[in-house]
């Protein structure tokens, strides 16, 4: 049986972020218990975090190519 992290890092950033809009959807439209509105919550910061992370790697894959592209235009002057 997958643990919590495994689980969460098998999501991927559109899951993620789709599941997170609909966390906020129910947030905004009320109707819910205290309980209920806590764990919507508390599962609302997971995925932000399985979102920020998608980011943050996506982030560093683009600034390596960066770095690539600029190493490899200042070896060719």
């Amino acid at each position: 049986m997958a643990t919590e992290a495994e689980a969460e890092a098998a999501l991927g950033y559109e899951q993620a972020r789709d599941e997170l809009i609909e966390v906020v959807r129910r947030l905004e439209a009320g109707g819910t218990t205290l309980e209920e509105s806590l764990a919507l919550w508390e599962r609302g910061e997971e995925l932000a975090k399985v979102c920020r992370r998608w980011l943050d790697g996506a982030r560093a894959r683009l600034d390596a190519a960066l770095a690539r592209e600029e190493a490899e235009g200042a070896d060719e002057d």
